[in-house]
């Protein structure tokens, strides 16, 4: 049987924070608000756990797992090759709606899908989010919603979607809206567009002029 927390309630949001770490720990799901939509998360670095995830969606391994991370400084210990425009872009835009693309380090013991050797990964602009991750480390999330089916902006939506394949939903009332993350490829010498989300390329140029846009 899932639990679900109030996180608006500070005694709540301390228990619901704890057995959402826990449940991580132990290789379960869990669904948490972020500034953009509510997202289910697992421990990255655990392979069943994430191909629950996928599972839980409907998701196949040609769609990757997005990683979320609590700190910009977990980076080092997760990608190579990490260009001075890709870090003056986490200066500019995280913690927030920036999702950076980047070639992860090849000795990491992680199984996230098809990657071809690369990670996408964010640092979100919601204080429950930034605490669980701070407490258990880089999560494995997506949107928190079955495949094919409008991303949820409520923990109530999640839920109707993804019942008791998830252990633990913390509730931060609705989010501030279902528009997306920008996504910025940065494995290249020059960074790329590759989905226009909360962050429009104009606005994205004036940290990175030479930004190009994928057809």
């Amino acid at each position: 049987m899932a639990r679900r927390y109030d996180c608006n309630d500070a005694t709540d949001r301390t228990t619901g924070l704890r057995e959402a770490a826990s449940a991580v720990r132990r290789g379960e799901l869990v669904v948490l608000p972020t500034d953009t939509v509510y997202g289910i998360g697992a421990d990255a670095f655990s392979s069943e756990a994430v191909a629950d995830l996928l599972s839980a969606k409907g998701r196949g391994r040609n769609m990757p797992t997005p990683v979320l991370i609590g700190s910009p400084n977990t980076l080092h210990g997760l990608v190579t090759d990490f260009s001075e425009q890709a870090w003056e872009l986490v200066d500019a835009f995280w913690p927030g709606a920036l999702t950076l693309v980047a070639r992860h380090q090849p000795s990491l013991q992680w199984d996230l899908g098809d990657t071809r050797g690369t990670v996408a990964i964010r640092m979100p602009l919601h204080p429950v989010a930034i605490e669980l991750l701070t407490e258990v480390g880089p999560m494995a999330v997506s949107s928190a919603n079955l495949t094919g089916h409008p991303a949820p902006e409520t923990c109530d939506a999640a839920q109707d979607m993804l019942g008791d394949s998830v252990s633990v939903y913390l509730d931060g009332g609705a989010t501030p809206g279902n528009v997306p993350s920008s996504i910025v490829d940065v494995t290249g010498k020059v960074p790329v567009l590759l989905r226009a989300g909360a962050l429009e390329a104009d606005e994205l140029r004036k940290v990175v002029p030479d930004l190009e846009v994928a057809p």
